[in-house]
């Protein structure tokens, strides 16, 4: 069996070849256990935790939750390698946005071609770069195994837990937020993991279970304080049916009004917990964890992950004037898409009655009498709102 150093260093090479920032390799062995994190899996499923998101709660045939261990899913692997990349930009972050007539979308979704103007997904951008790194493993294949080299590549969509993976890939620690943070990349990171059958030793495994990379949050709680729906209800735990991006996003029908105030300007995500991270420095007025002065963050290097200008703080105006066709055209590729035309107007609607902005009132009303009766009840609560 090859060492887990050797292999480490030639993917790592293969890595950065691809435009990665960060690589690593977990072994999984069946004497060795896996990461200790996913038996905690089942149990917030139970509590209800993952909201409407049914596809978390996939299970193999013999029942088993497939997100609890990846035995459950792929049985012939024998471990993971997980690749990150930065995706940060120079853009101001959401906590400095004061304008009040303008929505805020997530930065993950910011991205597209600058020649063509279409949007671009980040699942698919990475998962090009992650099969030229399962192309190297192919390649190379006599390097890492005997035999013939079973792979299979997920990008935030297979049913495995990335983030914990991650962690013990030394991509970085699993943060109060529940994110991967890297020191020197902040959580600015798009993972993917590539699944395979190289088969490293028990020790090795056992060692890289037992070193995980150094928590560095230390007693630091802005992230949890920053929260306005308290969706992280404690250190590392996060109900994901309080959070603004769920919400937001993976929520169908009406958002709860106890979570509506709470929601701002938020029309698509939300990176509140991001911004406020002293590790995501930005030269925000603070002194980080440190006590030095703030850092600048790295900027990504690569080109799919460009911010579209009209995506960074679109006036709310528009963003509510787009029909369902100029929607579609708009956001065709982006993982914008994912909110749907309905949610996207709902978002828009509980943005404009949190501004406060009588402006918007014309918009409103004639909001306030669509079709779609989500629309138009989220869109009564924005005119009380503002009225009140």
């Amino acid at each position: 069996m090859p060492q887990i150093q050797a292999i480490t260093k030639r993917v790592r090479q293969f890595a950065l070849e691809a435009g990665f920032e960060s690589c690593g390799v977990v072994p999984i062995r069946a004497d060795s256990g896996e990461p200790p994190e996913l038996g905690h899996f089942a149990e917030w499923i139970a509590a209800g935790r993952a909201g409407e998101m049914g596809y978390l709660e996939a299970r193999n045939e013999a029942g088993e939750f497939k997100r609890a261990a990846l035995r459950n899913v792929a049985p012939w692997a024998k471990s993971v390698i997980v690749c990150a990349i930065d995706y940060n930009s120079d853009k101001p972050y959401s906590t400095e946005m004061r304008d009040p007539s303008r929505g805020w979308i997530s930065r993950y979704a910011w991205f597209g071609n600058k020649q063509s103007g279409k949007a671009i997904d980040y699942h698919d951008a990475v998962l090009a770069r992650l099969r030229r790194v399962e192309e190297q493993l192919q390649k190379h294949s006599a390097e890492f195994s005997g035999d013939a080299l079973q792979t299979r590549c997920y990008v935030d969509t297979g049913p495995i837990v990335e983030r914990v993976f991650a962690k013990y890939a030394g991509i970085g620690w699993l943060a109060k937020n529940t994110c991967v943070i890297n020191q020197q990349y902040g959580s600015w990171l798009f993972l993917g993991t590539i699944l395979t059958s190289i088969e490293l030793l028990a020790e090795e495994a056992q060692k890289v279970f037992a070193n995980p990379p150094a928590d560095r949050c230390g007693s630091c709680t802005r992230c949890i304080e920053a929260c306005p729906t308290g969706a992280l209800i404690a250190p590392y735990q996060m109900d994901a049916r309080r959070c603004i991006s769920y919400l937001t996003i993976e929520k169908r029908g009406e958002i709860p009004e106890e979570f509506r105030v709470q929601i701002g300007n938020n029309i698509f995500g939300c990176d509140i917990c991001q911004d406020v991270c002293p590790w995501n420095g930005h030269a925000k007025p603070n002194t980080g964890i440190t006590g030095k002065p703030p850092r600048e963050m790295p900027v990504t290097r690569a080109e799919e992950f460009q911010p579209r200008e009209e995506l960074l703080a679109p006036k709310l105006a528009e963003m509510a004037k787009l029909s369902r066709e100029e929607f579609n055209r708009m956001f065709r590729g982006s993982p914008i898409k994912r909110a749907k035309y309905q949610g996207f107007r709902r978002n828009t609607a509980v943005a404009m009655g949190n501004s406060g902005d009588a402006a918007f009132m014309p918009f409103l009303q004639e909001m306030a009498n669509d079709e779609d009766e989500v629309v138009a009840e989220h869109a009564r609560w924005a005119l009380q709102k503002i009225t009140s």
